[in-house]
């Protein structure tokens, strides 16, 4: 079983260009980089749990519909009256997304951690706005710490929203402080330029390897012996991003789960061929998601061969 823990949204997608001065309609999507994370995973066929609050709110019943529906636990997940938080993506030229956020009061920032992981956890993913907004973040950091000492592999991946994070030395040092309890740090070029510091000396603090995203240039590697492993991306006609670094977290930790690698040591002893497959298996993944409008992963299925 791998748990997802994080936070569930509501994208407000624009759907087409307008004239100058006049605004695009916009279009509820179901979201949030952990939950599409669980989504991604369910898709790909991997044994999954989502753990959050969710709002009881019309936005909160379908955000959990969905996740049943891709046979996704949703027994772990807590409920509560507040409304679910809100996102307006804008979109680019080339697909990227940028985001503005409705925070205030909601559902998923009241999550308290748990007595206890699902029964058969093998790993916990955690990141994105649950690790920035109090007083959930530091539920989500004990949860992480718990789960490391208890052994269980740790996958974070920032996902940095800048205009959420309202001190940015600050957020910073707690991210130092994460990667003691980290197995596996996954971050696009843009989230390790705003961070500060390389992969190596991420890895010297903890993680077993260190996965960057590029986009359109592939992703690579980093592992603690030295090693450095590479693949390009997949070429698509690209709809927008939005979703795709979810969906490369999913496609690293069921691939690594097919492994029998969702271990420090597992992940250490994936050897140059072993990377590429895992690597070249997530790019594939993410291309998908790009080629289609919000966040849609792939199923199994689609990515056979």
């Amino acid at each position: 079983m791998i748990v997802v823990a994080g936070e569930a949204l509501i994208d407000l997608v624009p759907q087409e260009k307008q004239e100058k001065g006049a605004l695009a309609p916009l279009t509820p999507a179901l979201g949030g980089g952990p939950y599409n994370t669980a989504v991604a995973l369910g898709r790909l066929g991997s044994p999954t749990a989502f753990c959050s609050r969710v709002s009881r709110d019309a936005f909160g019943e379908a955000l959990l519909d969905r996740l049943r529906a891709t046979g996704v636990d949703v027994s772990a997940v807590q409920r509560g009256e507040e409304p679910t938080t809100l996102a307006v993506a804008t979109v680019g030229a080339d697909g990227s997304a940028a985001y503005s956020f409705y925070v205030e009061g909601t559902a998923d920032r009241l999550f308290t951690a748990p007595g206890s992981l699902p029964l058969g956890t093998r790993a916990v993913s955690f990141g994105t706005c649950s690790l920035v907004l109090e007083p959930g973040a530091s539920a989500y950091e004990e949860l992480m710490r718990a789960a490391s000492a208890q052994g269980v592999f740790t996958a974070l991946d920032p996902n940095i929203r800048p205009g959420l994070i309202a001190d940015a030395d600050a957020y910073r040092a707690r991210f130092r402080g994460w990667l003691p309890s980290v197995s596996l740090l996954k971050l696009s070029e843009e989230d390790a330029a705003w961070l500060g510091g390389s992969p190596r000396e991420w890895l010297a603090a903890g993680p077993a390897a260190v996965v960057v995203t590029k986009g359109a240039g592939g992703l690579v590697a980093f592992t603690r012996d030295g090693g450095e492993y590479a693949v390009p991306g997949e070429r698509v006609r690209v709809v927008d991003t939005i979703g795709a670094g979810d969906t490369v977290n999913a496609a690293l930790l069921h691939g690594l789960a097919a492994r029998d690698a969702l271990s420090d040591a597992g992940t250490a002893a994936l050897d140059a061929d072993g990377w590429a497959g895992l690597l070249g298996f997530a790019a594939r993944a993410a291309a998908v998601t790009c080629s289609r409008a919000g966040a849609e992963p792939p199923y199994a299925h689609e990515l056979d061969g």
